[in-house]
């Protein structure tokens, strides 16, 4: 791929926006003024010691959590335009380097917000994410923007209609200000394409977001967006947030409705979004949860279950701790890093003990089912354009295409047994903990890690199974910041939930990052 620089395209488009319920009724003290909080004066309580650097160009608005800054828009200390100016400061700013966001849509946003205050000057109600910028993932579908999926096949394509996630989010009163990047039709956890080209780590611009929400993660990371959408079949939720040191979280299946998928049916594939706090992410996840009718697995719960205060206690709580999945490889420095945290979780009143389920009907299941789906949904579209496709995704359609009725049963009967094998399971222990990923950001240039602890791969999905052997369960997952390698390297660390806890999970990683927080470590490009 070599050396990237960012291709971000803009578009000055006209969009409407339509207001919301009323959800957050909290107020910041009135002492604060609009001029304080611009000028980070009062923002400046709300950072650690040197979680950001005083050199940063960057104002300590974007780094504010996207919790408190809804809170500021709602008390009048911050309008939707100052929000909306800040962050389009900072994209400016920090955007060239990583090339996170690649479609702009800043006089759209711009128009957005100023409407998006005089709904609040008229009095109406307003959504729990009113005047926040958000950023959505390149392979969700927005009305009138630019939406590739990676694809040069789509590189001029504009969507008619919204993506759900999309539609809730902008009834929920947040701020389209564009796309983030991804890699081709969302295919792999290294976000890289031959639109717009790779997304940089910002924590080493040497190595790779992970993805396939690889844009969105580092639009958080650094600061660009408060709020970000994304979506996870293999990982793609939780790696690039381990690789990006944010929280990402892979909701149960059927908790974000998606009425227009082609396999309705199918629990690998689920969209939601990323925060760099977990109070941040359950925020958003508010907002975009919650049933509906054309989803026949949605589940019949509305999203504001999430929008409930996080702490509990969790003394004699039941937590089990990853062996190796099976013989896993998984790099020393990823290991020593999670494994110290045995003992935070002791500290929370957690009884930890070491015990895994028996993960080996993943491989059956999610390799044929990933392998189906991919040719069932591009087989026709490679037939057309044979040279529009990556050597890896290629691979794997044809693959797919090569499937009989009988592969597909035994990986259905295969994907049944992962399920019930991991609920048995979970009803022993409440949580399963393991690393989100099996090695740290790799180089930006590869498209995979063909090693990891001497153990070599020739398929681009076998470095992921830390994540997609919990996909294959469809259970809840959520992605904490858990610290860093001697390189400075950040390092995720997972937790699961028992089946449709999603709030649970949350809890516990909430509880987590409490404990540690390494989230307020910012990157220094900012």
């Amino acid at each position: 791929m070599g050396s990237v620089t960012s291709t971000l395209r803009v578009r000055n488009l006209k969009l409407s926006i339509r207001p919301a319920d009323d959800k957050l009724a909290r107020m910041i003290p009135d002492k604060l003024t609009r001029r304080e909080v611009l000028t980070g004066i009062a923002m400046a309580s709300l950072f650690p010691v040197g979680s950001l650097k005083a050199e940063s160009g960057a104002s300590q608005l974007c780094f504010t959590s996207a919790v408190e800054m809804a809170r500021l828009i709602r008390a009048k200390k911050l309008s939707a335009r100052e929000a909306l100016d800040e962050h389009l400061k900072q994209i400016g700013r920090v955007n060239p380097k990583v090339n996170a966001i690649v479609t702009l849509v800043a006089e759209m946003a711009v128009e957005a917000a100023a409407r998006a205050d005089e709904m609040q000057a008229r009095g109406e109600q307003l959504g729990p994410l009113h005047g926040l910028p958000v950023a959505h993932k390149d392979l969700f579908d927005t009305r009138g923007i630019l939406t590739t999926y990676g694809s040069p096949i789509y590189k001029d394509h504009f969507p008619t209609e919204d993506n759900i996630v999309v539609e809730r989010m902008r009834r929920a009163g947040a701020i389209i200000v564009g796309k983030t990047n991804t890699p081709e039709f969302g295919a792999g956890s290294q976000t890289f394409n031959t639109v717009f080209g790779a997304t940089r780590n910002p924590y080493d611009l040497s190595k790779t977001c992970g993805g396939s929400s690889g844009g969105a993660a580092v639009a958080l990371a650094c600061g660009m967006v408060p709020v970000a959408s994304g979506s996870d079949a293999g990982g793609s939720l939780r790696n690039p947030a381990a690789f990006c040191n944010i929280v990402g979280f892979r909701p149960s299946s059927g908790r974000v409705p998606n009425p227009k998928a082609g396999f309705a049916w199918s629990t690998l594939s689920t969209m939601g979004c990323m925060g760099r706090s977990v109070a941040d992410l359950a925020l958003s996840l508010s907002t975009i949860a919650g049933p509906d009718p054309n989803t026949p697995l949605a589940i019949n719960e509305p999203g504001d279950v999430f929008a409930r205060p996080l702490d509990r206690s969790f003394k004699g709580v039941r937590v089990a701790w990853f062996k190796d999945l099976g013989g896993v490889p998984f790099d020393p420095r990823v290991r020593s890093v999670v494994n110290t945290h045995r003992a935070t979780f002791e500290s929370l009143g957690c009884v930890v003990e070491q015990a895994e389920p028996d993960f080996s009907p993943a491989e059956v299941s999610f390799r044929t089912l990933r392998a189906w789906t991919a040719a069932t949904s591009y087989g026709k579209m490679l037939q057309q354009h044979p040279d529009a496709f990556k050597d890896t995704l290629k691979d794997e359609i044809q693959r797919g295409m090569k499937l009989t009725g009988e592969d597909i049963a035994r990986a259905e009967v295969a994907h049944s047994l992962v399920w019930r094998n991991f609920q048995q399971f979970l009803g022993k222990y409440e949580y399963f903990i393991l690393p989100t990923t099996q090695t740290p950001p790799f180089d930006v240039n590869a498209p995979y890690p063909t090693e990891i602890a001497g153990v070599h791969f020739d398929n681009y999905i076998d470095w992921m199974k830390s994540c997609w052997y919990i996909s294959a369960t469809g259970n809840p997952a959520a992605s904490v910041p858990a610290g860093f390698t001697p390189e400075g390297l950040p390092v995720g660390l997972q937790i699961v939930g028992r089946d449709k806890q999603d709030f649970s999970v949350l809890q516990l990683a909430h509880a987590f990052e409490k404990a540690m927080g390494f989230g307020k470590r910012y990157p220094t490009i900012v």
